[in-house]
């Protein structure tokens, strides 16, 4: 796509949904984290079966530390890789409390020295914790920055780096909400529903879906 088409796209999506936010029930910057680590490689509706009693028996670095990942494990073990998950959040909450004073930390470097914290679920935490504007590229994003022309890449940081390059600034903080939706909804890995996209006037996919089955 080209700047002004990839602009009209986003700004397409911005029309039908003005206030996108996350899909993981979160109440802190603490719950955010964790419901993110939590959720790589599983459905954000399956770690909101878990983690509200996750949260209720834990809910600040102190106590999940306290936990300890045998402590987790019960609670999570319905997500997938929920051994290295529970050990993960445990190590994560227990540096949060020896090197950040139990707060979850507004910088990238730091987040990313985090067990199990990578840059996807940094600028996640970035952009809905602290509304820096971040993009992080899922699987989601990344088949729909590919499929559509958005912003084509190899990587998730190419696609990354595409998005924000193409992305108005002030669409930006926003625009993870909007793809990663697109994408799961209506972009679908399998068979996209084109004929429900608000933004197929500006989609440079050739094999589009015109019609359910």
């Amino acid at each position: 796509m080209s700047r002004e088409q990839a602009a009209a796209f986003l700004r397409a999506l911005a029309v039908a949904n003005p206030v996108p936010e996350t899909e993981l029930a979160y109440q802190d910057p603490f719950s955010l984290l964790v419901a993110v680590v939590l959720s790589a490689q599983t459905t954000d509706a399956a770690v909101n079966r878990c983690t509200p009693a996750l949260f209720a028996a834990a809910p600040t670095p102190a106590a999940m530390a306290a936990l300890g990942a045998e402590g987790i494990a019960p609670f999570i073990r319905r997500i997938g890789l929920w051994q290295g998950k529970a050990r993960n959040v445990a190590a994560l909450a227990a540096l949060l409390v020896e090197r950040h004073g139990g707060t979850v930390p507004a910088d990238r470097a730091a987040l990313e020295a985090l067990p199990g914290v990578g840059r996807k679920t940094a600028n996640v935490v970035l952009n809905v914790a602290f509304g820096e504007s971040t993009m992080a590229v899922d699987t989601h994003i990344f088949r729909l920055g590919n499929r559509t022309g958005l912003a084509p890449g190899r990587t998730p940081r190419e696609v990354e780096d595409m998005l924000v390059k193409r992305c108005p600034p002030e669409l930006l903080r926003d625009a993870h909400h909007w793809l990663i939706l697109h994408g799961r909804y209506v972009c679908k890995a399998r068979r996209p529903e084109c004929w429900r996209c608000v933004a197929i006037a500006h989609c440079n996919y050739r094999d589009k879906v015109l019609a359910p089955a």
